[in-house]
């Protein structure tokens, strides 16, 4: 019965094989695989093989080998996203732009002389809650890129991004194919975040293989273990983010252009706090302005409550918590209309 559930379980990898858009060389290594497979099964070889063979053709078939999207090349419309999205730093906003306007030219430059082009790799530097991540996103939404993040934060291993050889059923791709995959597209913007907080015993080996990532001459026949075949990187969109530079090599820090992130103002933070985080929670609450009102003289309570902090993440969580409450508040029939001052502010945070 096994048997004939095996035999059942290749002829169907096969037709999966068969109706999906691969690299051809690749769709006739997978075969061989499948082929070898229904061998060593006719002769009492293990299932387990069959599974990690079932599990190598569902990662092939569903990576984004041939599709792209289109990008949006219009400095307006990412000068009007920007300003959307961040409220002041007119230095950091002024260097993406740029950073846009010279993506513009290239991929111009490229349509008219089928030449491939490269971007800087731009490596937001700051404190905790300064809008490095918020800016990736931003320059990911003003191209009309995919976006995905891989947090380095505790990495332990360089097979952590690479992959494991497919020699054991729990070997799995690592996460950069991964990042691929849940972007369905060869040309994303994939965020390397937290680069300065892999492990201590893991870093030399993990910076190897960021500075073939980052590397134009080499990323694009990028070798995942798992996928066991070269991968073409060079139209990704990298941009890197660290608390510090310290603990990155220099070889790596070669390949990045540094943007320093400020410390924010506590009346920088206060707009921010206004015109940002309360409308973007109220708004995800379903809740309106109506609903919801903060006196002026609340909102330096808000910002320092425990001395002094770089960016608004206390900030962000403290709004959250206050707007949770007047959602239970609204849904439990006390009322529609909620001000925060001084006297009620600790019914609510």
């Amino acid at each position: 019965m096994d048997n004939q559930k095996s035999l059942s379980e290749i002829e169907k990898l096969k037709s999966i094989l068969q109706s999906s858009e691969l690299p051809a060389n690749l769709k006739e290594k997978a075969l061989e695989q499948i082929e070898r497979i229904n061998l060593t099964l006719k002769y009492g070889g293990s299932l387990s093989q069959l599974d990690i063979t079932a599990k190598y053709i569902d990662w092939i078939t569903h990576l984004p080998w041939f599709k792209k999207t289109e990008d949006i090349l219009d400095i307006k419309r990412a000068k009007e996203i920007l300003d959307k999205n961040h409220y002041g730093l007119p230095k950091i906003k002024e260097r993406i732009l740029e950073y846009i306007s010279i993506l513009i030219l290239q991929k111009q430059k490229q349509q008219n002389e089928k030449i491939s082009y490269h971007a800087p790799i731009l490596f937001f530097v700051g404190l905790a809650g300064t809008g490095k991540t918020t800016f990736a996103l931003s320059i990911a939404e003003a191209l009309g890129k995919k976006f995905v993040r891989i947090p380095f934060g505790g990495l332990s291993s360089a097979l952590d991004l690479r992959g494991q050889a497919k020699t054991s059923p729990e070997a799995e791709p690592g996460m950069i194919v991964k990042a691929l995959r849940r972007a369905n597209s060869l040309n994303p913007v994939i965020l390397l975040d937290e680069l300065d907080r892999v492990t201590e015993e893991a870093r030399s080996a993990i910076m190897g293989v960021l500075i073939e990532l980052l590397d134009p001459g080499q990323n694009n026949s990028f070798v995942d273990y798992f996928i066991d075949y070269p991968i073409d990187l060079s139209q990704v969109l990298f941009v890197a983010t660290a608390n510090n530079t310290n603990n990155i090599s220099t070889a790596v820090l070669d390949r990045l252009e540094i943007i320093q992130m400020p410390s924010y103002t506590d009346e920088e933070k206060i707009a921010i706090a206004k015109n940002f985080v309360l409308p973007r929670y109220l708004k995800e609450a379903g809740l309106t302005a109506e609903n919801l009102q903060i006196e002026e003289n609340v909102w330096p309570k808000l910002i320092r409550p425990l001395g002094f902090d770089p960016g608004i993440r206390s900030v962000e969580r403290k709004i959250e918590e206050i707007v949770r409450k007047v959602a239970y508040k609204i849904v439990n029939g006390q009322g529609k209309t909620f001000i925060i001052n001084e006297n009620n502010l600790r019914e609510y945070i």
